[in-house]
C-alpha cells in the first residue's frame, strides 16, 4: 500500500462520520472542508517527502554513473544484464535448476526500481506543485 492511499483510508472514515452527524448541511460542509483541507496537506507533505527521497537515489545513481571506477558505474546494468540472462534461461529450460522464487523477486525490484522510480521522479514534481498552487488558491 502506497502513503497516498494510506492518507485517503485515514480520512475516510471521518468522512463518512461527518455525513451521519446530525446537524446542518452547512456545518457538515464547512468541517469536510476543514478536513479535506487538513487531508491535502498531509499529501502535500508526503509527496515532498517522497520527492526529497527519490531525488537522493537519483544522486546516488549519478554518482555512481559519474565515478572514475569502471565497476561503481557498471554494476548496476551488469547485475540487470545477469537476472535477464538467467531468465532466458530458465524460461527455455537451460538452467540444471529452477530459479528460486526469491530471484524473480530480486528482479522485479531491480525492474521496478529503474522503471518505477525514473516515472515517479518526473510525476512527483507535478503533483506536488498542483498541489501547492491549489493551498495558494
Amino acid at each position: 500500500m502506497n502513503i497516498l492511499s494510506l492518507i485517503g483510508q485515514i480520512f475516510k472514515p471521518a468522512m463518512e462520520m461527518i455525513d451521519n452527524v446530525h446537524t446542518s448541511t452547512e456545518e457538515k460542509l464547512q468541517q469536510k472542508a476543514q478536513l479535506l483541507e487538513l487531508q491535502t496537506t498531509f499529501l502535500v507533505q508526503a509527496l515532498d517527502y517522497e520527492q526529497e527521497q527519490l531525488k537522493s537515489k537519483t544522486a546516488i545513481i549519478l554518482a555512481e554513473a559519474n565515478s572514475a571506477s569502471w565497476i561503481a558505474r557498471n554494476w548496476r546494468p551488469i547485475t540487470m544484464l545477469t537476472f535477464l540472462a538467467l531468465v532466458v534461461f530458465d524460461s527455455f529450460g537451460w538452467l540444471p535448476w529452477r530459479l528460486a522464487e526469491q530471484a524473480w523477486t530480486l528482479l522485479q525490484i531491480g525492474l521496478g526500481g529503474y522503471v518505477v522510480g525514473r516515472s515517479a521522479e518526473k510525476v512527483t514534481g507535478g503533483i506536488v506543485s498542483a498541489l501547492k498552487k491549489k493551498d495558494e488558491v
